[in-house]
């Protein structure tokens, strides 16, 4: 197929309410995401779980967040914008009220699921609409999510210090969680969402599947990178004799937020397609150079920075190419990437040595860059017209 660049001019800039709305909700989404991990102490004092059984909540979350994006994908046409975000806030704060009020360890698994629908419904429509909106809207709130993910052990760290042991910081924590669902409804009610407009794929007829399963493998191979390196750097770097692994992981994700900050700045003056392609050739460079025992903790932070445009912008590309409805999908394929690819490595890790994590990686980034040449050469870079 002949690229199909340039794409028709998109929307006008979102207004600072309207991503003041965005930044609240994607805040809160964040600090969900982020806070089963640090609260597995607490979980496994408040309902007596064992560590083998406590990792199945954040698994209910999760499953729970990669199913719900094809419902919202299908709903955002049917219901509007409003109404599906409106939906799965309600059920994403049902949720982590249960979790928080739940006086057993079924009941609080059943939270974690609600919740996670609830998330994955809210993420997913409103990447959708901000990904329409343009390379600058979609990392700002992005790099947002990433702040909350941040946030979230020390919301947690404050609660059990608040009720004066780990347990008893749960219903505090989850409860502040469901507060700020709230405050997020109130801001897109004062405030608005952006509007999810026409893009080229509406008015194209029957969707392109090569361009959308493109991107869907291109979304998956990418979240495979970014998370599988997130939930290994320190394994390897401590195998490998460094002594401040955490350190270097904490690096990793700063550079990642940093690098949409930086996008939702400045992302507008380059193509979406350009700039994935430079981030996913810098990635791929990065992840080889994490072989290198002295220069593995500077090449991990690299890696986060090149790796933060890359979710985002090639949302707000594929939106230039595909029906809005269609970019909930591209996350489920992100989703199969993030459980596929710790996995993988952690195969590596066992039989072949942590040598081998690195070496995997540099080959899943340099997938992830033939995928992104693939696709710029089937629809071209995203540029505006005119």
């Amino acid at each position: 197929m002949p690229a199909a660049d340039p794409a028709p001019p998109l929307p006008a800039r979102l207004s600072a309410s309207v991503l003041g709305a965005g930044a609240a909700t994607f805040l809160t989404l964040g600090v969900l995401q982020a806070i089963y991990g640090p609260a597995f102490p607490a979980f496994e004092a408040r309902y007596g779980v064992s560590t083998a059984q406590v990792g199945v909540i954040a698994s209910a979350h999760f499953i729970g967040s990669a199913a719900a994006p094809l419902l919202a994908g299908l709903l955002l046409t049917r219901l509007g914008l409003g109404r599906v975000v409106t939906g799965a806030s309600l059920l994403l704060a049902a949720g982590v009220v249960l979790v928080a009020m739940s006086p057993t360890w079924p009941l609080a698994l059943l939270g974690a699921l609600l919740g996670g629908l609830g998330l994955g419904g809210v993420s997913g429509a409103l990447n959708a609409a901000y990904a329409v909106a343009g390379t600058q809207a979609i990392n700002f709130v992005n790099a947002v999510f990433g702040v909350g993910s941040m946030v979230a052990p020390l919301l947690l760290t404050f609660a059990s210090r608040q009720a004066g042991d780990v347990a008893g910081g749960l219903p505090l924590a989850f409860a502040t969680i469901a507060g700020l669902v709230g405050l997020s409804l109130v801001a897109a009610a004062a405030w608005g969402l952006p509007r999810l407009a026409h893009t080229a794929g509406d008015t194209a007829g029957a969707v392109d599947r090569g361009t959308l399963a493109l991107f869907a493998a291109l979304m998956l191979v990418y979240v495979g990178v970014e998370v599988g390196t997130g939930a290994w750097a320190a394994k390897t770097l401590a195998a490998s004799g460094h002594t401040h692994p955490a350190l270097v992981v904490s690096a990793y994700w700063g550079g990642l937020t940093v690098a949409r900050v930086l996008t939702s700045l400045l992302g507008e003056r380059v193509a979406p397609g350009r700039l994935v392609l430079g981030a996913a050739l810098l990635t791929l460079v990065a992840s080889a150079l994490t072989a290198l025992t002295t220069l593995a903790p500077l090449a991990y932070a690299l890696v986060g920075l090149a790796c933060g445009p890359i979710f985002p912008t090639a949302l707000a590309w594929a939106a230039r190419h595909l029906p809005a409805r269609m970019v909930p999908f591209l996350l489920v394929g992100g989703s199969a990437g993030g459980i596929l690819m710790p996995w993988l490595l952690g195969l590596g890790f066992t039989r072949l040595g942590p040598g081998a994590v690195p070496g995997l990686l540099a080959g899943a980034a340099g997938v992830l860059l033939l995928l992104v040449v693939l696709t710029l050469r089937r629809v071209g870079t995203g540029a505006r017209a005119g």
